[in-house]
């Protein structure tokens, strides 16, 4: 199955479930977009966090999930639901959030690394969506930048102004208490 972008008829996860496995798409606004094999620096970089993270909460009530692993942003039934995203790294810390298709309802913790296929879409329409449906902390890495944008949602359901981070800082999860690494073991 192949689609030119933008598609002019809105899909549903329930419709996505038929298609197959590969290629991997995304369904932002009910708009299928075709997910593009990410470099080895990116699957690097990835697997290097994710390995940090899984140690780091190992034993705890939270669990990390790489791409590709969906995430329905809303609760609505699969017919109605047009939000499906394949977060490069998802934590999940509520457990009746997840069942055999992946994750029904906004992570805790989403980690997007930045591509030049992906960087608008994770940087203006995903980070939207997160804050929307309640994402509570938005990780943006820019691999060749070799810094991190960290988005902590406020209470008042809005994204909090992103911290900073470069090769010289120690990264600080603010929703994952004492989960911290320094930048140069993520960004090499």
């Amino acid at each position: 199955m192949s689609f030119n972008q933008p598609h002019l008829k809105k899909v549903s996860y329930a419709e996505y479930l038929t298609w197959p496995n590969e290629p991997r798409y995304e369904i932002i606004d009910g708009i299928p977009y075709l997910q593009a094999a990410p470099s080895r620096q990116h699957q690097r970089l990835v697997t290097q966090l994710t390995g940090e993270l899984y140690t780091f909460l190992k034993g705890k009530t939270c669990d990390v999930y790489t791409a590709p692993f969906d995430v329905r942003l809303s609760s609505a039934e699969d017919e109605q639901e047009y939000h499906v995203v394949q977060p490069d790294i998802s934590v999940v810390c509520d457990e009746r959030k997840l069942d055999d298709k992946g994750c029904k309802g906004a992570p805790d913790l989403i980690v997007e690394v930045l591509s030049p296929s992906t960087w608008q879409r994770d940087r203006i329409e995903k980070l939207n969506k997160y804050q929307g449906h309640g994402v509570k902390e938005y990780v943006l890495i820019y691999p060749n930048e070799k810094i991190i944008e960290q988005y902590t949602l406020a209470e008042q359901g809005m994204y909090e102004i992103p911290k900073i981070y470069n090769i010289e800082h120690i990264f600080r999860s603010d929703i994952l208490p004492g989960f911290e690494i320094p930048m140069s073991d993520i960004l090499f």
